[in-house]
């Protein structure tokens, strides 16, 4: 009988003691969840983030791409003003000497001036190609910096929702854990 009294509160502690190791097991199992889904949000800020980032080189490179074009257009413009001024003046030279009465020099300045026509209408085609590659430079600049615009825009959005996703784990963490919840997340200002 004595072996029953001293057996009964024996077995009761050996219970409530397993009980509250196996309520220890269960909470630390909840707080590791939790911690890995608090580690999983902070992936999906730091991968949002890096959208960000991209995005903006995206248009950073735009930006530059219509600047070596509105560079390359004011040389093309440069350089026609040259070429139109040299044709002016050598075109003027050799009309005068076609209307002399020497018959050589005068067949001698046509032949000069077909040659010369021949040379503008190439240096013109060249100055065409280099200003039509500057506007297709242009148009690509235009189109990646709205492209970095439209994709700043989705990873700014979806930064904004991982980081409420963020917020949210890291509170539900701070409350098993046993925390106020008060601390704001890591690197983040509370709104």
């Amino acid at each position: 009988m004595m072996n029953a009294r001293i057996l009964f509160p024996v077995i009761l502690f050996m219970v409530i003691t397993l009980t509250a190791a196996a309520q220890t097991d269960k909470k630390a199992a909840q707080l590791k969840n939790l911690e890995a889904g608090v580690t999983n949000a902070k992936a999906r800020v730091a991968a949002n983030e890096k959208k960000v980032a991209d995005a903006d080189s995206i248009i950073n490179t735009g930006k530059k791409l219509i600047d070596e074009a509105k560079a390359d257009a004011k040389s093309v413009d440069s350089d026609s003003r040259k070429l139109e001024k040299d044709y002016a003046a050598k075109y003027k030279s050799l009309n005068k000497i076609t209307r002399s009465k020497d018959k050589a020099a005068a067949n001698k300045a046509k032949a000069d001036l077909r040659s010369l026509e021949t040379e503008h209408r190439t240096g013109n085609r060249a100055l065409e190609t280099r200003f039509n590659n500057a506007l297709k430079k242009q148009s690509a600049g235009i189109a990646a910096i709205n492209k970095g615009w439209t994709a700043k825009k989705n990873a700014q959005d979806a930064l904004k929702v991982s980081i409420g996703a963020l917020k949210a784990a890291q509170k539900k963490y701070d409350q098993a854990a046993g925390q106020d919840g008060n601390e704001s997340v890591k690197g983040k200002k509370k709104k």
